[in-house]
């Protein structure tokens, strides 16, 4: 017997996802790809910053025969869509059309904005570090909406599916090769500043799609477990439940305490458990969201 009904099964809940908010989500793709294509024409491509995909190879490709990157990048895309098709499928392909188009489209538009925005990029440690932010900004915004940008995302898919390795290695292995081709015209210097940009680029991907933590997880096992939980209710005055657990080397059952407290009091919470239980072990995670309870 099905469980679930047809308008619940898997597919028509990630349907129903897509279409909350659909003019909100396609608001926040646009803003996302503007933010990108204005980081790389404000910091990015006026410094010769290869940071990996589409655009950093436009960077080379510029220096190399003189192409403009956003057609570069646009017919680039175009062949990439194909590839996408063939190797991935249409389901996939359809999600990375409109950033395909809309990507070298506002890199046109944005190309000459230097004129109007004046920026030193004397200072290339500052010049990587907002491009690095404002394109982390951007491409979290789009992954946020469900879409993308196409280009080498779509290889590294490719590549995650072919040679059955996980997209991180993926990505690492396509933005790599493309930062270190970057040695060859530009210089070591501007390969170590590429790095810098790519690894702020994802920490800024991680903070817009799971946001900044503002309450921390503690899974807590202790000898000391009714004296720990009445300090948390009492003295924190927060919640805790109780997971039924056995240890997998001694195989003895024994329960584990869960709580979430805002990040501030997180140092009270570490340091009362250690004031019970100098012995106590602990693990604490970042608690992104957190919804429910009292």
């Amino acid at each position: 017997m099905d469980l679930l009904k047809s308008e619940d099964n898997p597919v028509e809940i990630i349907k129903k996802i897509y279409q909350k908010s659909k003019l909100s989500r396609y608001i926040q793709f646009v803003l996302g790809v503007f933010l990108m294509a204005l980081a790389f024409n404000l910091f990015l491509e006026p410094n010769s910053l290869v940071a990996g995909g589409l655009s950093g190879i436009s960077i080379i490709v510029k220096r190399l025969i003189g192409m403009q990157p956003s057609t570069f990048i646009f017919f680039g895309s175009i062949v990439l869509l194909g590839v996408s098709y063939i190797f991935l499928g249409k389901e996939k392909t359809i999600c990375s059309i409109i950033g395909s188009i809309l990507f070298p489209l506002f890199v046109h538009v944005t190309q000459n904005i230097h004129v109007y925005i004046d920026i030193d990029n004397s200072q290339l440690l500052l010049s990587a570090i907002f491009g690095g932010v404002i394109t982390g900004i951007g491409s979290g915004m789009i992954f946020k909406s469900g879409f993308t940008t196409g280009g080498t995302d779509i290889l590294n898919q490719i590549v995650a599916k072919y040679i059955k390795i996980s997209l991180g290695k993926a990505v690492l292995i396509i933005d790599g090769t493309i930062v270190l081709c970057g040695i060859f015209l530009f210089g070591v210097t501007k390969c170590m500043y590429g790095i810098i940009v790519l690894y702020i680029i994802s920490i800024m991907i991680d903070k817009v799609i799971l946001g900044i933590s503002d309450s921390k997880a503690f899974y807590i096992i202790t000898s000391e477990e009714k004296k720990v939980e009445q300090f948390i209710l009492e003295v924190l005055n927060h919640g805790v439940t109780i997971f039924n657990a056995k240890g997998g080397f001694s195989k003895e059952k024994q329960n584990v305490l869960m709580c979430v407290v805002p990040t501030k009091e997180y140092f009270k919470l570490k340091e009362g458990i250690h004031e019970i239980d100098d012995k106590a072990f602990f693990v604490v995670t970042d608690a992104y969201e957190v919804f429910g309870g009292e």
